[in-house]
């Protein structure tokens, strides 16, 4: 006869901190308080009865794991016995426990952590929060695009990718004049090929985000440009 542990002995020694811990979250049921002692201790009984040679690590590998929940808030206090061991799983935790993107879509959240470029922070990060990761990407170029035209003081005609070509081409009202040509050049490509990759497509038909990571990143590469914009504009105040 066997016992068994939270989780299987070979997924604790295997798998990276972030996927036992949604492994152990999983196993601690929908609501229920938890007790962190008697998750471990429970474990440690069932590796010693089953004769595991490296009880400790396993042990340790779960208080990692225990630790990783509760810095993203997965299991927190028992809103009871706020003063004892006893805690719950969370909101938060039940829900991520259940969905099949629930670690995807807590690392995409860690990706965004930081502050955004106002434009982004006001109009994109609620829109990402609800899930909504077409709409997302979209909108995160759509200001790239609305921040580049005003910048840039070039007619409303031009749009997309020609926009981000006559603003940061060689002698464009964005372009640094004291940059080598190439750079110049490649400043110009990273603009246009941004907005002809993650702007213009969604302009035209539907596409589907479904990895909150990659949605995440484009999030972030709109970031990226409008710092390199502020950075334009600031040269163009010296």
């Amino acid at each position: 006869m066997t016992y068994s542990g939270p989780v299987p002995t070979d997924q604790i020694r295997q798998l990276p901190t972030p996927e036992l811990a949604m492994a152990l979250l999983r196993s601690l049921g929908d609501g229920q308080t938890v007790n962190a002692n008697n998750v471990m201790r429970g474990a440690e009984q069932a590796f010693h009865h089953n004769g595991e040679k490296d009880t400790n690590r396993l042990l340790a590998r779960l208080a990692d794991a225990w630790a990783w929940l509760e810095s993203h808030g997965l299991i927190g206090p028992h809103p009871s016995n706020t003063a004892s061991n006893w805690q719950r799983v969370t909101d938060a935790g039940r829900e991520v426990a259940t969905d099949p993107r629930g670690q995807a879509k807590l690392s995409a959240a860690d990706r965004l952590a930081g502050s955004l470029d106002p434009s982004l922070e006001e109009k994109v990060r609620p829109i990402f929060n609800l899930g909504d990761y077409e709409t997302a990407c979209f909108a995160a170029m759509k200001a790239v695009e609305v921040e580049v035209r005003a910048a840039s003081g070039l007619d409303s005609s031009l749009i997309g990718v020609d926009l981000m070509r006559q603003a940061f081409k060689p002698g464009g009202p964005l372009a640094d004049p004291g940059a080598h040509g190439g750079e110049v050049v490649a400043l110009m490509e990273l603009f246009a090929g941004s907005i002809g990759a993650f702007k213009n497509p969604a302009s035209h038909r539907t596409v589907h985000f479904d990895d909150p990571i990659e949605a995440a990143e484009v999030v972030q590469l709109a970031d990226l440009l409008l710092r390199l914009l502020r950075r334009a504009q600031q040269r163009g105040e010296q």
